[in-house]
């Protein structure tokens, strides 16, 4: 069988180890399961599905050494998500991973508004297997209308893989965001985010949000737009919209954080009904990079940017003309 978790016994059944003596039983048991995280371990000893020597016992329960464990293994269900036969854009695939290329206005995962027709449920389709990993394998989203690169978990070593990796923050990501406006120069932005509250709907910039850092330099600058490479280094709801907005350069077609577009001065029709008209917040996940989480070898996916960027970028160059070949960042 290729995929890993039609390996995973229904039961676990193993013997701690003396030297483990002392410690807390949900360490023990995340040091000696290393394919599940933790936190589903901890939920695990608390549905009373961890016998230890026969008897339930809580998760901060001390071990003395030389106890046999039994883990019944009860896979996590995708929120009744129903496979559907969705294309699938696949760059990558292994035993372990799938990388894709998410279209804008797909979804990633269901939720109140949109029930199907969703990433998910196209990875279910693709892989029925996956129903045993937590959401399909999703460890990092992209919003509706982001268009780019997203990896998935086929596993559930590859799922605590990737998801330890993005608490580490060794997961790359980086962007490419059209933005009004001309920044001069790259820069970090450093400012927490959290639900906006005035309106619950959207996120903001806010005293006593999560942390969250967006590093940016210059792509390419036009003459009142900047296309910039954007690195995430958390990963928070609306992170990079929120952030461009705050700095006072809202991503072109951002109608929810970007306000009225902003043409040239001198655009002529095609450009101006191209900046008006952009159905989209111009954002793109053109590189992903991740260790493999069996091999831990560094790998690396990048992918051009979709038809509508790129059309508009060039009508931004065929407005800006010659001066154009002056504004290229670095």
């Amino acid at each position: 069988m290729k995929d890993a978790d039609r390996m995973v016994p229904a039961e676990h059944c193993l013997r701690i180890d003396p030297a483990l003596t002392g410690r807390r039983l949900d360490q023990v048991l995340a040091e000696l399961l290393p394919e599940y995280s933790r936190s589903r371990l901890q939920r695990l000893l608390d549905q009373g599905l961890v016998l230890v020597d026969g008897r339930t016992r809580r998760r901060r329960d001390k071990v003395r050494g030389g106890e046999e464990i039994r883990l019944k293994l009860v896979p996590e269900p995708c929120n009744l998500c129903v496979a559907q036969p969705i294309a699938l854009d696949i760059l990558f695939e292994d035993d372990q991973l799938l990388v894709v290329n998410k279209p804008a206005g797909l979804v990633v995962h269901p939720a109140a508004g949109n029930r199907d027709g969703t990433l998910q449920n196209a990875l279910l389709h693709h892989l029925p297997q996956l129903d045993s990993v937590p959401r399909a394998g999703i460890v990092h989203r992209l919003d509706k209308d982001t268009s780019g690169l997203l990896v998935v978990a086929k596993t559930l070593l590859a799922h605590k893989s990737l998801v330890d990796q993005l608490q580490r923050r060794s997961l790359y990501r980086e962007y490419r965001a059209l933005v009004q406006g001309i920044l001069v120069a790259g820069g970090t932005i450093d400012a927490p985010i959290g639900r906006d509250p005035l309106r619950r709907t959207k996120m903001a910039v806010v005293s006593g949000g999560r942390p969250a850092v967006t590093h940016y330099r210059v792509r390419e600058r036009f003459d009142a737009h900047t296309l910039l490479a954007v690195r995430l280094q958390t990963g928070r709801t609306h992170q990079i919209r929120v952030h461009m907005v705050h700095i006072r350069h809202p991503l072109v077609g951002d109608r929810t954080y970007g306000g009225r577009p902003r043409p040239p001065q001198g655009a002529g029709v095609r450009l101006t009904e191209a900046l008006q008209g952009f159905p989209r917040q111009a954002l793109h996940a053109t590189a992903l990079g991740c260790d493999h989480p069996l091999t831990g070898t560094a790998m690396h996916w990048e992918i051009p940017l979709p038809g509508d960027m790129h059309e508009l970028l060039s009508l931004l160059q065929e407005h800006d003309g010659p001066k154009r070949l002056s504004k290229k960042g670095p």
